[in-house]
């Protein structure tokens, strides 16, 4: 386990950074023509985001995401 010391102000940079990332994701996640595989390994990418998300943003900015995920998810395996 590693420590981390940053400001206010970086920690507001981080989220930005981390919720860019997991808009991204979300949307090339909806694209028809990425393949099955592809997708599954960016699901794996996305949680590993999500999951460095859920340390710096709120509890009700989390929720978001991770519904998002779950509706992706479930409408990949539909198909």
């Amino acid at each position: 386990m590693r420590g981390l010391l940053i400001s206010e102000k970086e920690t507001k940079e981080l989220e930005y950074i981390l919720k860019r990332e997991l808009e991204e994701l979300l949307l090339d996640l909806t694209d028809d023509r990425i393949d099955r595989v592809v997708k599954q390994l960016m699901v794996e990418k996305y949680e590993i985001v999500l999951n460095l998300y859920k340390r710096v943003a709120l509890p009700c900015d989390q929720k978001e995401y991770v519904i998002q995920l779950n509706h992706v998810v479930k409408k990949n395996n539909q198909m």
